[in-house]
């Protein structure tokens, strides 16, 4: 069986583009920084995105483009390890528990756009009356279950079509939609009255508050940077197993993650300022402050229906561009390891994601721990996992990957991007973990990072006893 590639650069950088901008950027981000003290929250999570987020991106870039394969095949094909090929195996669970509520929440933008798109007609959207009420009445429950089932079918058409005629074609069309209509709302929320207290709410830059804040907020940054640039999950390795040898891995990935945190940096553009113009709490209602806070906002506004149409329609393509990663990564590992058809691949885990995701779309508790503390868990460890993998297995290797169609200057920052993924940040990943735990509050900040350091001490030196055997 012939394995697909892109047909373009072009269609790569968006569709990993796309599977970065999507709900992390525009639902949980805004959600995420409001809950975090705003400013501080998005300087520790630029800090990670950087220092992290693009090291991890280049590290599952070059096991990708390595193996040609997906997560499960790449690792077992570049370790000749049975026990590899289980860790890579793990990311097609991954890419099924984020499905399993991503499309729940995929759903709930659907009810929306499709309520704002038939507002006019019935007289005003619902929401508009009772944000509050109308979201606690239609979040959870079987028809929740109803549109999570719609949302999962339009992904799964698209992931069926292939990688070109597919995912390619449908970013193609979707990221630039999506950063045409953030700076059109961008540009139109500036001239909003008390739209300046969003600014300075999500900008403005208080040194002392980051200080006060910043192992609180270090692992709830860390956590949505991952989330958002797609990494753990084994989406960039499935992605990059489908490029050609002539693509600059770091021009790509720093493409990709500019785009990734240009629309982040722009949703909060549009979202705050839009709260604080109608006097709305940025910090209220949880994973609901989108669809609450947001449609507050717009019932307050001239022409408020029309401008939720807008809205809706942008975080529904965002959606979509992202849902199609997450289910292509169990995909490819069905019919590259499987042998399977796409068509038997998709339809068989569409049946799979609609059984669990209906479980947690009328199940609160559990939703809130698969997209929460379970999608944390699994995202680092997988990201924790492939970047221990390229520095320590793959090693000359993965030097070689980085630097094939890189430029000069990217070429000299291979053996630094090395020891920084081998190394350094898989201390701080795991330092991460144990602040998220609560450990530095019991034992203090060093110890936590001499315990992080001891981890991952002990995981190398079972790679190379493994290695030596």
């Amino acid at each position: 069986m012939t394995r697909e590639t892109w047909a373009t650069r072009t269609g790569f950088i968006l569709a990993a583009a796309g599977s970065a901008v999507g709900l992390g950027n525009i639902w949980r981000f805004p959600w995420m920084t409001a809950s975090n003290g705003g400013s501080a929250f998005l300087a520790v999570y630029l800090l990670v995105v950087l220092g992290v987020g693009v090291p991890g991106l280049l590290g599952e870039f070059v096991i990708g483009r390595r193996a040609r394969r997906n997560p499960m095949g790449a690792l077992r094909e570049l370790s000749g390890s049975r026990r590899w090929a289980a860790v890579g195996a793990v990311s097609a669970v991954t890419g099924v528990a984020l499905l399993s509520f991503y499309s729940v929440v995929g759903g709930w933008i659907l009810r929306y756009l499709l309520v704002s798109v038939t507002g006019p007609v019935t007289g005003g959207a619902a929401y508009l009356a009772t944000p509050g009420a109308y979201f606690d009445t239609v979040s959870f429950g079987y028809e929740a279950a109803a549109f999570h089932l719609l949302f999962l079918a339009l992904t799964g058409g698209i992931v069926l079509g292939g990688v070109r005629r597919g995912i390619e074609l449908g970013t193609k069309v979707m990221v630039p939609a999506v950063l045409v209509l953030l700076l059109g709302m961008a540009g139109w929320v500036v001239t909003q009255p008390g739209a300046g207290a969003g600014y300075q709410f999500f900008l403005g830059f208080d040194l002392a508050a980051l200080r006060a804040n910043f192992f609180a907020v270090l692992g709830p940054a860390a956590g949505q940077a991952l989330f958002t640039l797609s990494v753990g999950a084994g989406t960039m390795v499935t992605y990059a197993s489908y490029l050609g040898e002539d693509r600059s891995l770091p021009f790509d990935g720093a493409v990709i993650a500019l785009l990734n945190t240009g629309v982040g940096v722009l949703a909060g553009l549009v979202v705050f300022p839009l709260l604080f113009s109608q006097g709305v709490d940025p910090g209220t209602g949880g994973p609901g402050a989108l669809f609450v806070g947001i449609a507050g906002a717009f019932a307050a506004l001239p022409g408020g229906n029309l401008l939720a149409i807008g809205f809706f329609g942008v975080v529904t393509l965002a959606a979509l561009s992202s849902s199609i990663s997450m289910l292509e990564i169990p995909v490819a590992v069905l019919v590259d390891e499987g042998g399977w058809s796409r068509r038997k691949a998709v339809g068989v885990l569409l049946a799979l994601v609609a059984v669990t995701g209906t479980v947690t779309a009328v199940r609160p508790a559990l939703f809130d721990f698969v997209a929460g503390t379970l999608v944390d868990l699994l995202l680092t460890g997988g990201l924790l996992a492939f970047l221990l993998f390229a520095g320590w297995v793959l090693r000359r290797e993965a030097v070689d990957e980085y630097v094939a169609g890189a430029g000069p200057v990217a070429a000299r920052l291979a053996t630094p991007w090395l020891l920084a993924v081998g190394v350094v940040i898989p201390i701080f990943l795991v330092f991460t973990l144990l602040t998220t735990a609560g450990v530095d509050a019991r034992v203090g900040f060093w110890p936590t990072v001499g315990a992080a350091v001891a981890v991952v001490a002990a995981v190398l030196v079972g790679l190379r006893r493994q290695a030596v055997a």
